[in-house]
Order: C-alpha cells, then sequence, then structure tokens
C-alpha cells in the first residue's frame, strides 16, 4: 500500500534525465552523437521543462536547472533530483552528501535541494510520469527527424514541448499551463537579479601556484598571469550542507505529519540535551524540513541505545560542535556514556 502524495504549489520542481537519448549528426562528418534529455516538472500543475545536453555532468546539470527556473520565471521551495552524482556525491536516508556546486547554486537562487530517497520509487513518481510524456511526445517524435547541431535540436524540443504544456487534460480541466498560471506561478519565488553561473574548479596544475583573487558582492573570480581560471558563485553559508525530505516514518500516513515542534516534543520526552541538539540541528539548516530526516534519525536512535546513552551520546556533540546526525550515531557507546554519564 503506497501514500498518494499531493504537492503545494510552488513547493517542489522534480528533475531527472531521460533514459533514451537523441541523436545529433555532425555536419561535416556525419558522426552520430547522442544528446541527453533533462526534464523538469512542477509538483502542483505537472507544467514541464525539457532541454538537451550534450552530457549529464555536473555543467550541464546545473545549466539546465538555471534555465529551467528562467522557463518557469521563478523559483520553487524545493527541488527533487534523483541520486545522480553530478548532484548527490554520496546517498543517504538521513544525510546525503549534495554535490557543493549544486549546493552554491541552491544557496545563490534561496532554494533546498531534497534528494529522492534510494529505492523509494514514490518519492520521484512525479518526475518519472513527466519523463514517460516527455519520452512519448518529445522523444518518439524526434526520432526520425534529423538534427544537426544541439542548438536545432533544441528549437524542435521546445516546439513539442509548447504542445505538450498546451496540450489538454484527458481527466481534467485545462491543461498544464492553465494549471500553472493558476497554482505554481504565483507561488514560486523571483529568482536573484544575478544569474548563477557555473565553473570548473582550478585546474590541478595551478596547484602551489600564486593567483589573483577578484571578489565581488555574490562572485569571486580566479586569475593566473591574467587569464580567468574559474568563478564561484560566493557562498555565505558555510559548511552547510542539504539533507533529505521528511517522508520518513515506515507507516505512510505520518508521513505529512512531521514538523519541527512534533520532533521537539518528542526529544524532550527522551532529555533535555537530546532536545538542545535537536533544536540545534533544525536551526542549523537553511529550511527545518531539511533537517527532518537526520533529527528523526537520532530519536530513533533511543530505539537501539535507550534514552540514557542517546542523552550522554547528545551531551558529547554539542560539547564539541558536531551538529549532525553521523556524530551522535558514531559515539552512543561505552566511551561517551562514561564521560557524559548523567
Amino acid at each position: 500500500v503506497s501514500m498518494r502524495q499531493t504537492h503545494r504549489p510552488g513547493e517542489k520542481l522534480f528533475v531527472d534525465y531521460a533514459g533514451t537519448t537523441l541523436a545529433v549528426i555532425d555536419p561535416s562528418t556525419g558522426e552520430i552523437r547522442q544528446a541527453q534529455l533533462f526534464v523538469a516538472v512542477l509538483g502542483a500543475s505537472n507544467y514541464t521543462y525539457a532541454e538537451a545536453t550534450w552530457t549529464q555532468s555536473l555543467p550541464d546539470w546545473l545549466g539546465s536547472h538555471v534555465r529551467a527556473l528562467e522557463f518557469f520565471g521563478g523559483a520553487p521551495e524545493m527541488v527533487v533530483p534523483d541520486n545522480l552524482r553530478s548532484g548527490v556525491k554520496r546517498p543517504g536516508f538521513y544525510e546525503p552528501d549534495i554535490n557543493p556546486s549544486y549546493q552554491d547554486w541552491a544557496v545563490h537562487d534561496e532554494l533546498a535541494v531534497i534528494p529522492a530517497r534510494v529505492r523509494h520509487p514514490k518519492d520521484k513518481a512525479k518526475v518519472e510520469a513527466g519523463v514517460l510524456v516527455a519520452s512519448r511526445w518529445i522523444i518518439a517524435a524526434l526520432r526520425h527527424r534529423r538534427s544537426f547541431s544541439l542548438e536545432e535540436l533544441n528549437r524542435a524540443v521546445a516546439a513539442l514541448l509548447e504542445h505538450l504544456n498546451n496540450r489538454p487534460f484527458k481527466k481534467l480541466p485545462g491543461c498544464r499551463r492553465s494549471a500553472f498560471d493558476a497554482l505554481d506561478r504565483p507561488a514560486l519565488k523571483p529568482l536573484p537579479a544575478i544569474r548563477y553561473t557555473y565553473a570548473d574548479s582550478v585546474p590541478y596544475r595551478f596547484a602551489r601556484m600564486e593567483l589573483d583573487a577578484r571578489i565581488a558582492a555574490h562572485t569571486i573570480e580566479l586569475f593566473y598571469k591574467g587569464t580567468r581560471m574559474a568563478s564561484h558563485v560566493r557562498s555565505t553559508d558555510k559548511g552547510r550542507h542539504s539533507t533529505v525530505d521528511a517522508h520518513m516514518t515506515p507507516a505512510h500516513q505520518a508521513v505529512a505529519g512531521w514538523s519541527a515542534p512534533r520532533l521537539m516534543a518528542w526529544a524532550l520526552k527522551i532529555g533535555p540535551h537530546t532536545a538542545a541538539f535537536i533544536e540545534h540541528l533544525l536551526g542549523s539548516r537553511r529550511h527545518p524540513q531539511q533537517a527532518y530526516r537526520a533529527s528523526l534519525g537520532v530519536l530513533r536512535l533511543a530505539r537501539e541505545f535507550g534514552q540514557t546513552r542517546l542523552e550522554a551520546a547528545c551531551a558529547r556533540a554539542l560539547a564539541i560542535h558536531a551538529c549532525s546526525y553521523r556524530s551522535v550515531a558514531s559515539n552512543p557507546g561505552p566511551a561517551a556514556y562514561d564521560r557524559f554519564q548523567l
């Protein structure tokens, strides 16, 4: 039995790549190169964006996100990707490791990255349905069309995308565009005045060499002998990272009920050190929802180690300023208990 998910307007944008590629012919050599199809679907309206890129690498991944939000004309509260390597360095139920550049983009556009849980297909059902529709309406329509550049291919994709978003729903009134105008568009946040740009890190050959830095309000540029080697968005949120969404209970009926007050109430029942730790964990994230799973993971440790040892582990984590699920989970044993016996 699975829980039917509902999505608030402006809340979530689901992103992924289609499994099928699109062929592009090099006009000078006749060589065929395969392009990837990036798909982004807004949760409330199903309004869809799609574009072709050469790869699924980090620069293409970030560039597609930037252009998707410009297409929508605003930013949602959160983006839900699959655990693609370009976006998520290390998947994890409680604390996935988000790619730093992906997190920089999220900070710049003031949204949260909440990866879909591994082996939980319902978390990404929306984008998988969008990918399926894009495959039917875009990839299938272009199967026998010859494109000689990525730009030409994207013009064809854009035309088919326009048709898809204006196509009437089968069981509901209106279409994706009318639903977008009524639901998601009014709820999206304005985009920053300065567009996010991505550059690769400084090449390895420049390690230990002296570089010049140009630091502006929103960017940092690095130069070597007058040539710009890299440009990065300047972030003020040092040391922060994203964690996953709060659909964490074994029983699906409890998923929608998780909140910071509910987590704090549970923590207070365990003890003051656990409550202080959970309060600090929730306050350390840009969006409290990003800390829900990590908080729930800490609270569940009471079942395995007992409340007294969890209190000791939380006291130790607070004392050493290690505010993460791993810092508590790795120190609930006798040593932590003996040092912080309560």
